[in-house]
């Protein structure tokens, strides 16, 4: 451990993003979209994923404001798209990503990559190779057409032909130039004119069209048989502005089928097809050196693009895009949180109101109030029955009621009740209670 050293994790991060761009850099790959983001500083943030796997990938606003999709020009939710991306790292959080330069729809887009990769593949195995090229002859007799024996091709052929050699012989090897048959036709019409021997040079195409059309002309077995012709091939593929790998692998392409029938009946075919050889040598070795240059220019940017401010500055931006994404989403919670404080105050408002505080007062005092009432009116009644039976108490000794059954009740002058004859003397003045009034008399 003293003798190994430990990496920070930043440092293996780092390490992993170098490894990742300088390994597999651009990469073209087509996936449905899903979780997609447009930050407010432009930039793009979504995943790619299929049936299995999904990756995070970011698109900076640099590359996609050329972005032109059939939806608009941003991609949607679930939509198949083909993106062209360099392979990298979101450092701060150690996530594998893509950084997408161009993105496409998928279904053009597709037929776009199996079409350069099936050319790097037949380049890279030598089939577009000039040394392999076969020469137009100079004195043509016999030209043998592949093609529809409906189409308009075939009658472009034959007019132009007509028109500027009615001598040269004109053979069609009838074929199916487009669908899922095609292919095999037009490499059985190959086979077919090569066993034959018959001609001089073959002229391989059709018209115009779309590149699903076209697509025959970019199937491996038509470029192979194109290939191992022993009859020189001129391919005639749609218009000037098409190109199949048909015309890559031909001896001599043509811009159009009636291009072909001028190449084929010209007197000055010869010259034409040494200055179309030159060119052609002269763009392949062009392309050989822009290829080389290209390559080598890629290696210096990716070395440049370890410290270009501009990366540095897409990082920064990404991270600010994340911290505002994660701000927006606290504030949403804050709003609520804040919305629901009010009802919550409110409540416990209503939990502490004097109002409700006074109207249990005020039960308690009409409990209060009732249970003096009850009081009173039984300490009423019972006093009330107490003072009866006193009354009936003090009937049973009161000497009214003695005086009233015949006796009286004889008081000196002082009105103290007098029991004997010794207490009065002759000559004082008494009063006798009778039951009906008293009586004043004088003692004798």
């Amino acid at each position: 451990m003293s003798q190994q050293h430990i990496l920070q994790i930043s440092e293996l991060t780092k390490k992993v993003r170098f490894i990742l761009e300088s390994e597999l850099n651009t990469v073209w790959l087509t996936g449905e979209v899903s979780n997609f983001i447009a930050a407010s500083s432009g930039h793009w943030y979504l995943s790619l994923k299929d049936a299995k796997s999904q990756v995070k990938c970011a698109m900076f606003k640099g590359s996609n404001r050329r972005v032109r999709l059939g939806t608009g020009a941003k991609p949607s939710n679930g939509q198949q798209v083909l993106v062209r991306a360099k392979v990298s790292l979101y450092e701060p959080r150690g996530d594998f990503q893509l950084i997408i330069e161009h993105m496409e729809d998928a279904g053009a887009g597709i037929l776009r990559q199996q079409f350069e990769q099936l050319k790097n593949k037949l380049n890279a195995q030598g089939l577009f190779d000039l040394s392999h090229k076969k020469a137009i002859p100079t004195h043509i007799n016999c030209v043998g057409i592949i093609t529809s024996p409906t189409g308009a091709a075939v009658k472009d052929i034959l007019t132009v032909l007509k028109r500027r050699n009615p001598n040269i012989k004109a053979i069609i090897y009838p074929a199916l130039v487009q669908g899922e048959y095609a292919q095999g036709d037009i490499c059985h019409a190959i086979e077919r004119a090569n066993s034959r021997n018959e001609c001089d040079v073959l002229i391989v195409g059709r018209g115009g069209g779309s590149l699903e059309d076209l697509w025959p002309f970019n199937e491996e077995s038509v470029v192979r048989a194109i290939y191992q012709s022993d009859l020189p091939v001129i391919s005639a593929v749609g218009h000037e502005i098409d190109t199949t790998l048909s015309d890559y692998v031909a001896d001599l392409r043509a811009a159009t089928p009636s291009a072909a029938a001028e190449l084929v009946s010209s007197d000055s075919s010869e010259l034409l097809n040494h200055v179309v050889m030159l060119k052609r040598r002269l763009l392949k070795a062009q392309q050989i050196k822009l290829a080389h240059l290209g390559s080598e220019i890629n290696y210096l940017k990716h070395r440049l693009s370890q410290v270009h401010p501009e990366q540095q500055l897409q990082l920064q931006q990404q991270k600010a895009d994340e911290l505002a994404l994660r701000l927006k989403q606290a504030m949403k919670r804050n709003i609520v949180q804040v919305q629901a404080k009010p009802a919550q105050l409110s409540q416990r408002l209503l939990q502490q109101s004097p109002l409700k505080v006074i109207q249990l007062q005020q039960q308690k005092v009409k409990q209060n109030e009732h249970r003096i009432t009850q009081a009173m009116h039984n300490t009423l009644q019972h006093k009330s029955e107490r003072f009866v039976n006193i009354i009936e108490q003090l009937q049973l000794v009161s000497p009214l009621s003695t005086i009233a059954r015949g006796y009286s009740v004889t008081r000196n002058k002082d009105n103290a009740v007098i029991t004997k004859v010794n207490q009065v003397v002759q000559g004082e003045e008494i009063s006798v209670q009778l039951s009906d009034g008293k009586i004043n008399t004088r003692v004798i």
